[in-house]
């Protein structure tokens, strides 16, 4: 498949899944590598018998769906947003738990992929944090559509690529080296879960403190699914609790519910009066 062939496809495509090709237009390669694969398996030609293919038989439509996904995934990913996250936002949100007598702190990280993010999380709240909120738990839930990446995650084991960010004695304090991989300790282990969901069909049943959604739903959704899952997430964040997005990534609009954190520009406030509200646990 060139290049043009791939654009042309993916143009085509894209939009029929709630996708946008402007959020696929960078990784547009390794989407096409898995479709040409996909083509290979049916026996098809080219990508005109694969499209063929697609408009005769909906069920192959699922199928392209799964070889969308572009997970890319390591431990504190952007050092800006997790430096304003312990400076600020999560000493602000456990002081409100302690507030109105929360036992615990509810983090959730939707489109988790292999887990390093929810992770993060919990190393930044066990070496950072949690000295000064001693009587304040920490949970956090990780969920991605992708089970094969679950499983990753729930092993916990990773290349030393995969820890390059990290600041080096959190490195030393919670990882145990195994061959070539880095082992998270089961001290930081043991308050994280996941499982596996997609965000625009099912939702956990409890709220969240803290929800990040980066560089999937507002990247890679079109305009139709963004909105649905920022109302989605929206309904899960407690009153006053905070969204990270992507560095690069907007809010669709309306996000009138959602206030931005100051000084940083992925971080939001969710309003009291629109928090919790939008759907049932069901939805």
């Amino acid at each position: 498949m060139t290049d043009a062939d791939c654009v042309a496809f993916l143009q085509w495509a894209l939009p029929q899944l709630g996708l946008r090709w402007a959020g696929y237009r960078k990784v547009r390669a390794r989407v096409c590598k898995r479709v040409v694969r996909r083509m290979r398996q049916l026996g098809l030609p080219d990508v005109a018998a694969y499209r063929a293919h697609l408009e005769g038989d909906p069920a192959e439509w699922q199928a392209l769906a799964a070889l969308c996904p572009i997970p890319i995934s390591r431990f504190y990913r952007d050092r800006e947003v997790f430096d304003r996250l312990g400076a600020e936002v999560l000493p602000a949100l456990a002081r409100a738990a302690i507030a109105r007598g929360t036992p615990q702190l509810e983090c959730w990280s939707a489109g988790c992929a292999s887990g390093e993010e929810p992770y993060t999380l919990a190393l930044q709240w066990h070496l950072q944090l949690a000295a000064r909120f001693p009587r304040l738990a920490f949970r956090a839930l990780g969920t991605d559509i992708d089970a094969r990446l679950i499983e990753r995650a729930r092993a916990a084991c990773y290349g030393s690529s995969s820890l390059d960010a990290l600041p080096e004695d959190w490195r030393a304090q919670a990882f145990e080296r195994r061959g070539r991989l880095y082992c998270l300790r089961d001290a930081f282990r043991r308050d994280v879960e996941f499982a596996r969901q997609d965000l625009l069909a099912e939702l956990p049943e409890r709220e969240f403190d803290l929800v990040l959604c980066r560089n999937v739903a507002f990247t890679y959704f079109d305009e139709a699914a963004a909105r649905l899952a920022l109302e989605r997430i929206a309904s899960r964040l407690r009153p006053g609790g905070a969204l990270v997005i992507g560095m690069h990534e907007r809010l669709p609009a309306p996000a009138e519910r959602f206030a931005p954190w100051p000084g940083c520009r992925a971080v939001f406030r969710c309003n009291p009066g629109h928090a919790g509200r939008a759907l049932s646990t069901s939805s």
